[in-house]
């Protein structure tokens, strides 16, 4: 199980560093529209659907990347007066009762979304007329990625209670 658990710790990790530099060609992006605007003065009609795109990208995709480094939010004010082992327990509830089915209505309703936005072609609505659906894709490779990470931490949570009973 541990085994599992690794590889899922791996492939969150190896696609959180190949996401990573995106923020870098957003950027760029963003640099490059600034100074069209300030020598042209005129910015270009791609450039803000772009960057709006890259970057509801990059914040979806990163997310398996950030709970695998625990750089969510999480509010232990009550936990911290728990023993080790119910903190564990309560760990595991939560990730069973609220996370995973919130990962999984991601995943069907993404599913949904990105399905209808591909069969109608859908675009923005600028003078670039830029297809949405990579976009929309984006939402259930983000929910794969948070599920596939969560049961990494359920499988890791339980074998901690494991030992914790041997011992």
């Amino acid at each position: 199980m541990n085994t599992i658990a690794r590889a899922i710790d791996a492939l969150n990790e190896g696609f959180g560093r190949l996401i990573a530099p995106l923020l870098a060609v957003i950027t760029l992006i963003v640099i490059y529209d600034i100074a069209a605007r300030f020598f042209i003065g005129r910015p270009s009609d791609w450039a803000f659907d772009v960057t709006k795109m890259l970057f509801g990208a990059h914040f979806m995709l990163m997310a398996a990347y950030g709970l695998r480094h625990h750089a969510h939010v999480e509010v232990d004010v009550l936990k911290r007066l728990l023993s080790r082992k119910k903190q564990t327990v309560l760990e595991i509830l939560g990730y069973l009762i609220f996370f995973v089915p919130f990962a999984w209505m991601l995943l069907t309703f993404g599913w949904a979304f990105f399905e209808r936005s591909y069969s109608r072609g859908e675009t923005t609505y600028g003078m670039m007329s830029i297809p949405v659906y990579p976009v929309k894709g984006v939402i259930v490779v983000a929910a794969v990625l948070l599920l596939l990470q969560a049961v990494a931490i359920v499988i890791r949570a339980c074998g901690e209670l494991r030992k914790g009973n041997a011992a």
